[in-house]
């Protein structure tokens, strides 16, 4: 569907200047943009090759001397990169799924479908399911028993949800997404070897050889509303009380949740994020693509966390962390300059020795 540039910026709740009235198909990358597309340079830096390309319209960042590139019109959003969720929204085609109930679904009897609720070829939505009013059950998912699942849902292909999880409104799943399979949980008859070397930090002692007893998971997945799992995340049930996701949450490709971990509202764990079980998050926190939560431990309100770091110890809110193991960001910076001044520090050691020994030589 085209939109006016007039119509684009109402939406964005942003300035429209000169033809306001050109037709915009698609977004563009500034030096491939052609007349029906909005060339994308939020910018100075983004705007390089914007002149010399066949756009006509872009969105630019405020105050932007926007006849300068040639163009007939411009948008100019007062924070551009917010109003790129809105245009974007606005310009997504979908995946097209077709809307209604496919033939080859599996849904049971007792089942509740709420008004609008799409199910696509081959899903599979089981005994006692909720699933909440224009939903979308994508292809191949499987909805276990006794799910609820809010309105507004949008499940990807391939979507997998465990039994007894309960999940609000506007929820959205990628690809592939686990959500609700067992914790990673085992105990041995006697104390294992892993528990005498975590005592000891080392040596095993007497602790025997011994195979390793599952504990099974009773407890299930709560997720709040408006969250969003990202590609192949997997999220594991609590083994008495349910895993949390909180209100507003965003998990990146390949997060994962162990068993009774609890993310507070409107956090942001990057791809590859592991968080080990019985960890409690705070709210507003954000994990770094890579960081590694240690088990057991808490994360405060606001914490940011950079790429690759290892939390393994409590962290107090507001602090920005960094490194493994993680200390406070600001501190681990100073410590990476202070490795790289190694090598010369150790010259200049070396050297003063030899200057030292000289000197008493001469002596």
């Amino acid at each position: 569907m085209d939109y006016s540039v007039k119509e684009i910026a109402a939406a964005l709740g942003a300035v429209a200047v000169g033809d306001t009235t050109r037709k915009i198909a698609r977004a563009a990358e500034p030096a491939t943009a052609g007349p029906a597309d909005l060339a994308l340079a939020m910018n100075p830096k983004y705007a390089e090759g914007l002149a010399a390309s066949a756009a006509k319209v872009a969105l630019l960042w405020p105050d932007a001397d926007w006849q300068s590139f040639g163009l007939e019109a411009a948008i100019l959003p007062d924070r551009p990169r917010f109003a790129m969720a809105g245009l974007t929204r606005m310009l997504d085609a979908g995946q097209g799924f077709a809307n209604g109930i496919h033939p080859s679904a599996v849904i049971d009897p007792s089942a509740e479908l709420g008004e609008g609720v799409s199910v696509g070829p081959l899903a599979i939505i089981s005994a006692g399911a909720k699933i909440g009013a224009r939903s979308v059950i994508g292809p191949h998912c499987f909805v276990g028993q006794d799910v609820t699942l809010g309105a507004d849902a949008y499940l990807r292909e391939q979507v997998s949800i465990g039994a007894r999880v309960q999940i609000g409104a506007r929820f959205i799943a990628q690809p592939g997404a686990r959500i609700g399979g067992d914790g990673f949980s085992f105990v041995t008859a006697e104390p294992s070897t892993v528990e005498a070397a975590r005592h000891s930090l080392g040596d095993q002692g007497d602790a025997k050889l011994q195979p390793w007893a599952r504990i099974h998971s009773l407890g299930a997945v709560t997720i709040g509303d408006d969250v969003e799992i990202g590609m192949g995340a997997t999220i594991d049930c609590g083994t008495i009380r349910n895993t949390v996701i909180g209100d507003g949450s965003k998990l990146d490709n390949q997060v994962h949740l162990g068993h009774n971990v609890v993310v507070g509202k409107h956090c942001l764990l990057c791809g590859q994020v592991g968080v080990a079980g019985s960890v409690t998050i705070g709210d507003h926190v954000v994990l770094g693509g890579q960081v590694g939560v240690s088990d057991n431990i808490f994360i405060g309100a606001g914490v940011i966390a950079g790429g690759g770091t290892k939390l393994m110890t409590n962290v107090p809110a507001g602090r920005s962390m960094l490194g493994y193991p993680g200390t406070q960001m600001d501190k681990q910076v100073e410590s990476y300059k202070a490795m790289r001044r190694l090598p010369r520090l150790l010259r200049d050691v070396e050297a003063l020795k030899n200057a030292v020994f000289k000197s008493g030589k001469a002596d």
